[in-house]
């Protein structure tokens, strides 16, 4: 007797392997119809296939051509979310220079005070240094030398802030 915790097969209809003919009329296919096409065309009779995403459509590409032998670490970041460190170190370092930007734009602002712009240029200071750090960060990280970013040189940040004025 078997014990009742083993689970029995369910039981399937076999039906005969078929297919539409030229006119429409569905007759038997050959016999060497296998078990995986089988598979496949009862699925469809049955609508398995219908919610699919991008029915219709082209599958997009995952062009993972110079990811080389990381291809399958990156595939799998990719779908959770995640992004290379080196990626990452990037973005950091596009945000702290979008900051830059803005500190930019308020030292120009008409409104800004002489105590206010000289707030800001300390400012620019240390916020050049926090970006030259994360740009050693993203350099090291980086697989090649396309990926770099040369440092802020700070004289060269405070001559165009003074500029500005």
């Amino acid at each position: 007797m078997a014990s009742p915790d083993r689970r029995q097969p369910i039981a399937r209809e076999r039906r005969p392997a078929t297919h539409l003919d030229a006119e429409g009329r569905r007759v038997a296919a050959p016999t060497w119809e296998g078990l995986v096409e089988r598979l496949i065309r009862e699925a469809m009779e049955d609508g398995q296939f219908e919610d699919l995403p991008h029915q219709g459509e082209r599958l997009p590409a995952d062009d993972d051509a110079y990811a080389g032998d990381q291809a399958l670490a990156f595939h799998v970041l990719r779908n959770a979310g995640a992004a290379p460190p080196w990626i990452e170190a990037d973005k950091d370092v596009r945000r702290l220079l979008e900051r830059r930007e803005a500190l930019f734009a308020r030292a120009d602002s008409p409104t800004t005070t002489r105590l206010h712009r000289d707030r800001l240029r300390k400012e620019l200071g240390l916020l050049v240094a926090e970006v030259n750090v994360a740009i050693g960060r993203l350099n090291a990280q980086a697989p090649t030398d396309r990926q770099h970013r040369r440092p802020l040189d700070l004289e060269a940040e405070v001559a165009r802030f003074d500029a500005g004025s």
